[in-house]
């Protein structure tokens, strides 16, 4: 039981780094109303599509953004249609990995740990889950 526990506190971790990117993003720019607003500022070219904000460094794709903090963990999220913050566990997995003590997780025991962390996570597509505010 206790790979569920770290992989629990894997995913709290993570939504705990994403609030904090948030944070640090909105400080740094002060045009930014909430993350997702980052992908607009790229495409209209008021940002470039990698910089740094505060101890982060960003890196824009596609529908997300990879966040390296500067311990070099790494918070990557996409954007859903309505601009709200959303994951994967190849997201998870990869935070787990990036961190100063890297803590590997099996999906299954990921899977285990988000569904045991609803209503504060919801599974919105398929393998895809957003944190409620």
């Amino acid at each position: 039981m206790e790979r569920v526990g770290d992989a629990r506190e894997l995913v709290l971790g993570y939504v705990d780094a994403l609030n904090a990117v948030d944070e640090a993003m909105r400080a740094a720019i002060p045009s930014l109303e909430r993350l997702a607003d980052v992908l607009g500022l790229v495409h209209s070219r008021r940002i470039s599509r990698s910089g740094q904000a505060g101890t982060y460094s960003y890196t824009v794709h596609g529908a997300g953004c990879l966040f390296v903090c500067g311990n070099g963990t790494e918070v990557d999220v996409d954007f859903a249609a309505d601009g709200s913050e959303v994951f994967d566990l190849w997201r998870l997995r990869r935070y787990g990995l990036s961190l100063p003590e890297p803590l590997d997780v099996t999906d299954e025991d990921l899977r285990t740990a988000v569904g045991s962390l609803q209503p504060l996570l919801t599974e919105v597509g398929p393998g895809w889950f957003q944190h409620r505010h």
